[in-house]
């Protein structure tokens, strides 16, 4: 199958909600109505009630109750509840997908998107942009096995979706990988350039003929909500680690501990265990 004939019918597509669509507009957009994007959401009781219980969630660290939608788009600004509402908006619809535990594969996704945000942060990086590509970085695994189920059945059965060597089986199985079609599944929902194409390089960062360092960042998010999702062993972590990736972006390794029988390390620097980064955030995929 053709990347292309993945996306290329309306009914392919996964249903994004109204609300949805126009938090996507608005990243291409400088005359967004908060407003109107307040009362659309308030006009949705279940996305209301979630936005909230996120708004009020120990990752917020409020110390006090938010009770309206207003009151949440003011605390935690416009960007942060994009993200929010459009991580909820995807996994709705991607609801029933067969061949994918879909409880852990949004939890990778948030670990990821969390991980990655952490580690921009420190690097300087615009991290809310890097945690919106989290996100979004694995949908085209779900639209893979929505459009063409009996396709991934041999490839589920040899590598994991979550496996660091899927991408790679992907590519010679299909000639692209699930990281390409997420970045045209974000074309198509005019999601901006910058966005697409680090979607489009997650998977590879260093083989881009232009080098995207959200994408690098979400490679590196990846690597460390896969060890815990998979719990994979601390020497299999170390000799999983993307190396190359990290020296591209001047990654101190010192952040995880993954290394510590290998690197000395400030304990200050790691990253806090990944229950802890995410805490409250997984009802956004419930």
């Amino acid at each position: 199958m053709e990347l292309q004939s993945l996306i290329d019918q309306p009914g392919k597509l996964p249903t994004i909600p109204k609300v949805g669509q126009q938090l996507i507009a608005s990243f291409s957009s400088d005359e967004v109505s908060v407003t109107d994007i307040a009362a659309q959401l308030a006009a949705d009781p279940a996305l209301s009630a979630k936005l909230l219980r996120l708004a009020n969630s120990a990752y917020f660290h409020v110390s006090r109750s938010i009770g309206t939608v207003d009151a949440a788009l003011q605390m935690l600004g416009f960007v942060m509840v994009r993200n929010l509402v459009l991580g909820n908006s995807v996994a709705g619809a991607f609801k029933h997908i067969k061949g994918i535990d879909l409880p852990q594969f949004w939890r990778y996704n948030l670990f990821t998107a969390c991980s990655a945000r952490w580690l921009a942060h420190r690097g300087d990086f615009n991290s809310d942009m890097v945690f919106t590509v989290g996100l979004m970085h694995g949908i085209g695994q779900l639209q893979m096995h929505a459009v063409m189920p009996q396709a991934m059945t041999p490839l589920d059965k040899q590598l994991g979706v979550l496996d660091a060597g899927r991408a790679q089986l992907e590519v010679e199985t299909f000639g692209f990988n699930y990281a390409q079609v997420s970045a045209e599944l974000a074309r198509v929902w005019n999601f901006p350039p910058a966005l697409t194409e680090a979607l489009r390089h997650v998977a590879d960062p260093l083989a881009a003929a232009e080098f995207s360092e959200a994408a690098a960042w979400v490679h590196m998010g990846a690597w460390r909500a896969r060890a815990e999702v998979l719990n994979l062993s601390p020497e299999l972590q170390a000799s999983t680690y993307p190396v190359a990736v990290g020296q591209r972006l001047h990654l101190d390794s010192g952040w995880t501990g993954a290394l510590a029988n290998h690197l000395p390390q400030d304990e200050s620097s790691l990253m806090p265990p990944l229950a802890e980064l995410t805490e409250g955030l997984e009802s956004m995929f419930q």
